[in-house]
């Protein structure tokens, strides 16, 4: 929610959606008359096409679209327990967000503008032990988001790709290994912002990690496997972004 309070701070009419009616309850009574609130699953493909639409009816067509949805839980394959879990990564981080930017897209071709921003992860840029299923998707997030930017070239809509490192949030409060340079969300929101604004194609947050996951990119696969293989794993099913 911090960027939607960022936006809101600036003046901006904002659609939520969410799962959990009580924070978007509280961001309609702090932002009185400025938010339009869906309790919703992004997994929800009618949910979401029937709150864009009446969005646009009432509003107009979103300047920005921001699609943030995401969960992230330890998984590993040799469990058939984890196929579950291995699937709603998927259908929230991946297809979630391909159905929040899907009904938007006739609309801002018609306008000629509008920027679609993806939050996808350094978790993205090697698998790490522990996420398969996190990583994974994050890695999928990144390759959708390049091909819809291609896609869109010449139609006036922007794809905006973030990648942000660890953020201070609950989904971060039990992973049992050091975390270099988290941030606080708040911090991280106006870092977003800013490339938002400047349409940026494709950025790292805070920059230390993207020239960390650069230099992880570059090991070869030899180096990296011994390196991480007795690398910390994040806890099985630990719960939502």
């Amino acid at each position: 929610m911090a960027l939607a309070r960022h936006y809101l701070e600036r003046g901006a009419d904002v659609a939520a959606f969410a799962r959990r009616a009580e924070l978007l309850k509280q961001l309609a009574d702090d932002y009185p008359g400025q938010v339009s609130c869906y309790s919703l699953d992004v997994r929800d493909n009618l949910a979401v096409q029937g709150a864009t639409e009446d969005f646009i009816s009432r509003i107009g067509v979103p300047d920005i679209v921001i699609a943030n949805a995401g969960v992230s839980i330890g998984t590993l394959t040799e469990f058939d327990d984890d196929i579950e879990p291995f699937q709603q990564v998927f259908d929230i981080n991946v297809l979630g967000m391909v159905k929040v930017f899907q009904p938007v897209i006739t609309a801002m071709r018609a306008a000629g503008q509008g920027t679609l921003v993806g939050i996808a992860s350094v978790a993205g840029f090697r698998g790490l032990p522990g996420a398969g299923a996190y990583s994974a998707s994050k890695a999928a997030v990144i390759s959708y988001l390049e091909s819809l930017r291609v896609e869109l070239n010449g139609s006036g809509i922007k794809v905006v790709t973030i990648c942000p490192g660890y953020i201070r949030t609950p989904m971060t409060a039990d992973n049992p290994y050091p975390m270099p340079f988290i941030l606080d969300v708040d911090i991280a929101a106006t870092r977003m912002a800013k490339v938002i604004d400047r349409q940026k194609v494709f950025a790292v947050i805070p920059w230390q990690m993207g020239f960390a996951g650069y230099v992880l990119k570059l090991l070869p696969r030899w180096l990296y496997d011994r390196v991480f293989a007795k690398a910390p794993h994040k806890p099985r099913r630990s719960g939502l972004m």
